[in-house]
């Protein structure tokens, strides 16, 4: 069964709304420049309210110490760190005792052996933006995640998914996770019961198909 994960979440709100909607995970952006950043230790308070059967996942872009990771995944008080930037595989190797998921934008010139380079826990694909790391609202071809299923431990994917269009990536990719942010939001950083219950549905009726 295909998890879910709601990225972006701001405020405890959204959280406890998300996890009504049936969300399996909930990401934390800590990157200074998103307009969905918030602190860790704000994270930690929205955390603190949530079942402990929710995953939590901190996302950082281009953070250059592996140490201030480290930090802020224990301030916050989530299980995994989310590299949406740059990061190298050698970088990624650094982050000892953190479950670690690496993002990788695709676009033009993406082969799916960059992703066999990363040693990671988990692997996400998005789509590429030149503007923006992540929340873009724009799909890729699912051929290449498919492609790249094969070749990573888990996959999540990422990029343009919205509640009218998750069921058909679903059967067509068969990921280990589905990632959502702007899909399920009324503007950035607030999101929509309406859309995550309806995100989390499609996900499960697509389910349901694969599984007869």
């Amino acid at each position: 069964m295909a998890l879910v994960k709601i990225c972006g979440i701001t405020n405890a709100e959204d959280a406890l709304a998300a996890v009504e909607a049936g969300a399996d995970l909930l990401g934390f952006n800590f990157y200074l420049k998103s307009p969905r950043y918030i602190s860790p230790s704000e994270a930690r308070r929205i955390a603190g309210a949530l079942p402990e059967s929710v995953g939590r996942v901190g996302v950082f872009v281009n953070e250059t110490e592996p140490g201030a990771i480290a930090r802020a995944v224990s301030e916050a008080g989530v299980g995994a760190a989310q590299l949406h930037g740059d990061e190298t595989p050698e970088f990624c190797a650094e982050l000892v005792g953190i479950s670690v998921i690496k993002a990788l934008r695709v676009g033009r010139g993406f082969g799916v052996e960059q992703a066999s380079r990363y040693k990671t826990d988990a692997v996400l694909l998005d789509t590429y933006a030149e503007d923006a790391w992540g929340g873009t609202g724009r799909t890729f071809d699912w051929s290449v995640a498919r492609r790249a299923r094969e070749v990573v431990p888990k996959l999540f994917l990422a990029g343009g998914l919205t509640p009218e269009n998750v069921a058909e990536a679903v059967r067509a990719v068969r990921p280990f996770a589905v990632d959502v942010c702007s899909g399920v939001e009324t503007s950035p950083g607030r999101k929509s019961f309406r859309l995550m219950r309806g995100f989390v549905e499609a996900v499960r009726e697509a389910e349901q198909d694969l599984t007869g």
